[in-house]
């Protein structure tokens, strides 16, 4: 899944555990890139943020790294609903729709599945590495 708040939140724990880190945005065939940021043919469909290596390669950074996109939506729906609740923003149709597809993004990243490509949800990949499953595939693959 695709969000701001979601690529950042893989990309800030890949990084605090030593990680070198890739920024995919879209799908297909890569059209340009700036340093660690990809843009690929379909830029609006998809993205991911890739770690290559970790300094700290143990599992709870490994599933702080897959989890880290949902707990930075997690975060920001908290905080902009804090906000608007104390009134420093006001209620209108932007955060609500932000608030709506942050939890969208949280719902579907977490859910333990296999997408369509065959590369593992976030909660899936998390789970897997509770578990001591080692990842098949890799959308950069």
């Amino acid at each position: 899944m695709f969000g701001f708040t979601e690529i950042f939140g893989h990309y800030f724990f890949a990084r605090i555990f030593g990680g070198k880190v890739r920024v995919h945005v879209g799908t297909g065939n890569v059209l340009m890139k700036i340093g660690p940021l990809r843009i690929r043919k379909l830029y609006f469909y998809d993205g991911w943020c890739e770690y290559v290596t970790l300094k700290e390669d143990a599992k709870y950074s490994k599933v702080l790294v897959y989890l880290g996109g949902s707990l930075f939506n997690l975060a920001a729906i908290l905080l902009l609903n804090f906000f608007v609740f104390k009134g420093i923003f006001e209620a209108n149709l932007f955060f609500y729709q932000f608030t709506y597809f942050s939890f969208y993004y949280v719902f579907f990243s977490l859910m333990p599945m296999e997408q369509s490509s065959g590369c593992p949800s976030d909660g899936l990949a998390a789970l897997n590495t509770i578990k001591g499953i080692q990842l098949k595939s890799h959308p950069a693959d």
